[in-house]
């Protein structure tokens, strides 16, 4: 596991950075100045640098739990309301970008996604929030059915339109609600077995990151587009078994 290195950091300036604490004239902090604890500029950091952490998606969740809490109770506003204008919106504006780091890296699927962003990286849309738009536009969702499940799909959809004409009629078949049920917990499983999955992928990453020169181009690249099928496909099925759900407590 990662751990963070905001205990270092805090004192330390960030590795880009060497200007002084624009109070004092110490070298500044992170985040706030080792010296005489005044709020610093936000810094153009990624989430994983705010804490001081390289980027790599093992963490030490308890570890950062810990140095969110500390940074919460350096950086809250409201511990800086005497301070001037200045300093008090830049700790608006530290407090506001750690509670979004930390929400982030603290959740492993966020954090790869994340990860992804940093590298260039876009999912496929599988959203709620995209189907709820797309009912609204009437526009057709973007759907990438994995090749894998193609035919197990197909199948399912049938049922489900069957079950739904059944319901719509007041009819009940129990035959193929129990189907239905067998096949959403196939889903299920498939669903996390492809978490395991994943995992071997974020120790691929990490693998690559403790390299001197964090792997070349190409290998980046194959561990990155390996996360990225990992995560369509385990956002497909989440949402397959969603409908399914919504199918049959219909």
């Amino acid at each position: 596991m990662t751990k963070s290195a905001l205990t270092t950091i805090s004192v330390k300036p960030l590795p880009e950075d060497t200007h002084s604490c624009w109070s004092c004239g110490s070298m500044r902090a992170a985040h706030f100045c080792g010296s005489c604890g005044k709020v610093q500029p936000p810094a153009p950091v990624d989430y994983f640098t705010f804490f001081g952490l390289p980027p790599k998606l093992n963490l030490d969740v308890a570890a950062l739990e810990k140095d969110f809490y500390e940074l919460s109770r350096r950086l809250h506003p409201d511990l800086n309301a005497t301070a001037g204008s200045e300093e008090q919106q830049w700790s608006l504006e530290q407090s506001s970008m750690l509670n979004d780091a930390y929400r982030t890296l603290r959740d492993p699927i966020k954090r790869t996604g994340y990860l992804l962003h940093l590298e260039g990286v876009a999912l496929e849309e599988q959203s709620k929030s995209a189907t709820e738009q797309a009912r609204a536009t009437g526009e057709i969702k973007k759907q990438i059915v994995p090749a894998d499940l193609l035919e197990e799909v197909f199948e399912l959809n049938l049922e489900l339109e069957e079950l739904r004409m059944n319901r719509n009629m007041g009819e009940d078949d129990p035959a193929l609600v129990a189907e239905i049920g067998k096949q959403k917990l196939a889903l299920e499983s498939k669903h996390e077995a492809l978490l395991d999955e994943l995992r071997k992928c974020w120790a691929a990453w990490d693998s690559l990151i403790d390299r001197s020169q964090a792997g070349s181009a190409e290998e980046r690249a194959q561990v990155t587009g390996k996360m990225v099928d990992v995560l369509n496909r385990r956002n497909y099925i989440r949402n397959l078994v969603r409908d399914v759900n919504a199918a049959l407590e219909s």
